[in-house]
């Protein structure tokens, strides 16, 4: 290594059941008073909202709702909350849920403090203050949103992705509580688990891996391994939601500091053009992405291939490659991943704009090889 390397990640990270309680208690020695909750109206309607609210009033802190947030936060998300925090004249905010919540409460959070539209943040640390403080709830075990400095927000009139990648997005406390977790669906949970998969895999074969980054993607990996089809088939399972917790926060501390590749750069293209769910475009392109990289990192990826519990004794880099996509696409079949792309309603016909945009996409620059548009093209049919 002969770069000096960053590591970033929130000042202070609450882990395990119970850490909503201790939330509020850090929450009180901060000082703020008015909170805007930016969540979605699923979590209103089960009730965790209420829990958040509680919390709050405990400590006598105020909160106004903001509950808008599309699965894909879209750029009138970031406008409609800002415009809510403005109103109520909030001195935080607070995020609560999964990666959406969490990406347009930092979009918001961004305009707070520093002005303009959420398009002039598009790309690498285009911000010159401070976000407005932000406290990041999680109520998945996927997106690492709650702990990173990347912000994905839907440009609706371009129906492209933006990847924000700034430090300043970056929240101030994170909090993971399993307690809140257990009304995933099987759906979303396999989906948000797969993409922490994809988060730990593109991580350890950046350009920008380092030490540390390869160990926490490594130990995501087998926790993955050893907890998704579990915390998939029983939603009450504790341990399972507590080790897939941790899984999701180390698959974060390892792509926020090596960056992440091409799975990424695609994904946000199908996300941003047919509106579809980030963690299962994720694991249909995941194989096909790695296929495509292994002609220079093989050997990375046959380690990959170990931590998921292949045997790779006397295999060539070649074969523990393969071994690896096998039990990537093993583990995507037992968490009744779809198939293929052409089932969520991908068309053939978009893959040159579709392409062209995920060349343009921030996420890409640490991938292993950099395709052209063809092979890009190439890899959105081998997934189809």
């Amino acid at each position: 290594m002969t770069e000096t390397s960053k590591f970033m990640m929130p000042n202070m990270s609450l882990m395990g059941s119970g850490a909503l309680a201790n939330a509020g208690t850090e929450i009180g020695k901060l000082g703020y008073t008015n909170a805007l909750i930016v969540t979605d109206k699923p979590l209103v309607d089960i009730g965790i909202v209420k829990k958040v609210i509680s919390m709050l009033d405990a400590q006598n802190v105020k909160s106004v709702v903001y509950s808008g947030t599309q699965p894909n936060p879209t750029v009138a998300n970031v406008n409609e909350g800002l415009e809510l925090l403005i109103q109520s004249k909030c001195d935080f905010i607070i995020s609560l849920g999964g990666g959406s919540p969490h990406d347009c409460a930092k979009g918001i959070a961004l305009l707070a403090s520093n002005g303009g539209q959420i398009g002039d943040y598009e790309g690498v640390d285009k911000s010159t203050k401070p976000s407005f403080p932000l406290i990041a709830i999680n109520t998945t075990a996927g997106t690492a949103s709650e702990m990173t400095m990347f912000c994905i927000i839907t440009d609706e009139e371009r129906h492209i992705k933006m990847a924000i990648v700034d430090k300043h997005t970056t929240p101030l406390i994170a909090v993971n509580d399993p307690d809140l977790m257990m009304a995933m669906p099987k759906s979303l949970t396999a989906a948000t688990g797969m993409d922490a998969l994809t988060h730990s895999i593109e991580a350890y074969v950046s350009t920008n891996a380092t030490p540390i980054t390869d160990a926490c993607a490594i130990k995501a990996i087998e926790l993955i391994r050893d907890n998704l089809a579990r915390a998939v088939d029983d939603g009450n399972d504790v341990e399972a939601r507590s080790q897939m917790a941790y899984a999701e926060f180390l698959a974060g501390m390892a792509f926020n500091n090596a960056g992440l590749g091409f799975v990424h750069a695609m994904a946000h293209q199908l996300g941003g053009f047919y509106n579809l769910p980030h963690g299962v475009c994720n694991a249909i392109l995941l194989p096909h992405v790695e296929r495509y990289n292994a002609k220079v990192s093989a050997e990375r990826l046959t380690d990959i291939a170990r931590a998921l519990g292949e045997n790779t004794d006397g295999v060539t880099p070649e074969q523990g490659a393969n071994l690896a996509l096998q039990a990537i696409e093993k583990l995507a079949k037992r968490v009744n991943i779809p198939s293929g792309l052409e089932e969520l309603g991908v068309k053939r016909e978009d893959f040159t704009v579709l392409a062209a945009n995920a060349l343009k996409d921030a996420c890409g620059v640490t991938n292993p090889v950099q395709p052209t548009q063809q092979e890009v093209i190439a890899i959105f049919e081998q997934a189809m």
